[in-house]
């Protein structure tokens, strides 16, 4: 076998899981401060406040729905760059101090652009990883944004402490150009346009959403739906049961473990099958979201958080990789958007739903509740994926 197939640890993808860090650091520290600057400078209400924070979210599923279908004509590396210098110039929409409606508008044109720029990484790094370690790639690329959620929100934290609003734009201003800088020198492969006969004629669901990659994603959009809890509402539920200290490392926890697990949890994808993976981390975050509903000490929200990340740390990138491995090379930029929307429609919708159930069955109820949730969705993955041939073994991307 020619070495030179195989290897994954090249320039473009270093320099592709850079980028993606960047914007995912970005992302990840506007989003614990964005709401914080909202009551500071416009007297926001708490609704307001998370609305400020939520519709970046909205923003990049629709920006993912419309690049999704245009990134075969338009090209993977041009939609990069087009999306890194509307996110970075929509990042100095931040500096306008006009109202609170122009800081909503702001964010969600800055989350749009940033759905484009993220869509077209997750391409082009599908594109780059060789076929027989999909996985492995996929996990190692991912982790990029794993580490984006441990620093961003720190660095975000931080700065709110000790800094100004305006000099935390000015670094999310300054890491857009630096991410903009780096991608230059990406060399993206061609995505290989089908024949004029095959391509589709008016408009069709097709043309947004990929088929093929929709019952994973369906998955991911439950499993998604279930983080969401502890993505919303970790920091209220540590201060009902006066673990504050210790919810401030959840998040380090999380990533560690996920950083640790996922090069083991990419192989086994790819040489044994999605099965291997997919069912022992179904019970693994069951049994996370349980533990958080118990949770009295630090020792045991700290094991919550271990067991969370490994349940869905790694479920989320061997989903992707599923979605991608489905798909033909040519439709790779439109399975990527598809993951992506149910992604975030599961972790941005979540905390709404979630929201009017919790004051019927508070925090620890609803924990558990999701912890039955997410065995049941080990069913429903069966259903849907798991008694697949290509699921029970490795298997080539789809040609």
């Amino acid at each position: 076998m020619d070495k030179s197939n195989t290897k994954l640890w090249t320039k473009d993808f270093i320099v592709i899981s850079g980028v993606n860090f960047l914007l995912t650091l970005i992302f990840n520290l506007l989003i614990v401060t964005i709401g914080l600057y909202a009551v500071d400078e416009y007297n926001a209400t708490a609704s307001q406040a998370g609305l400020a924070a939520g519709i970046s979210i909205i923003g990049t599923m629709i920006g993912r729905i419309i690049i999704g279908r245009e990134i075969e004509r338009i090209g993977t590396k041009r939609t990069l760059i087009v999306g890194l210098c509307l996110f970075t110039a929509t990042t100095l929409l931040y500096f306008v101090d006009f109202s609170l409606s122009f800081l909503l508008l702001a964010r969600f044109f800055n989350g749009f652009t940033l759905g484009i720029a993220v869509t077209a990484c997750g391409t082009i790094v599908a594109q780059v990883i060789p076929a027989s370690r999909k996985g492995e790639g996929i996990g190692y690329f991912s982790m990029s944004t794993t580490l984006s959620t441990a620093i961003g929100p720190f660095i975000g934290i931080f700065m709110s402490q000790y800094s100004s609003f305006q000099m935390i734009f000015v670094l999310c201003f300054v890491l857009g150009v630096i991410s903009l800088m780096v991608a230059i020198f990406v060399k993206a492969p061609l995505l290989v346009r089908p024949s004029a006969g095959e391509e589709a004629k008016g408009i069709k669901l097709s043309q947004f959403i990929e088929p093929k990659a929709v019952p994973i994603a369906v998955i991911t959009l439950a499993i998604a739906f279930c983080f969401s809890s502890v993505l919303s509402f970790i920091n209220f539920y540590a201060i009902e049961i006066q673990l504050i200290e210790a919810a401030s490392f959840f998040f380090l926890v999380y990533a560690l473990v996920i950083l640790i697990s996922r090069p083991i949890t990419g192989r086994l994808l790819d040489t044994k099958g999605a099965n291997v993976v997919m069912y022992p981390a179904f019970l693994v975050l069951a049994a996370g979201l349980f533990l958080l509903s118990t949770a009295n000490t630090s020792a045991t929200l700290l094991l919550s958080a271990a067991l969370i990340g490994l349940g869905f740390g790694n479920m989320q990138s061997c989903t992707q990789a599923i979605a991608v491995k489905l798909t033909a090379p040519h439709r790779m930029g439109l399975a990527t958007s598809t993951f992506f929307i149910f992604l975030d429609a599961g972790i941005g919708f979540g905390p709404y739903i979630l929201g009017l159930i919790i004051p019927v069955t508070g925090f620890r109820s609803m924990y558990a509740i999701l912890s039955i949730f997410a065995l049941a969705t080990a069913a429903l993955y069966y259903v849907l994926h798991g008694r697949r041939k290509f699921a029970k073994s490795s298997a080539a991307t789809v040609s």
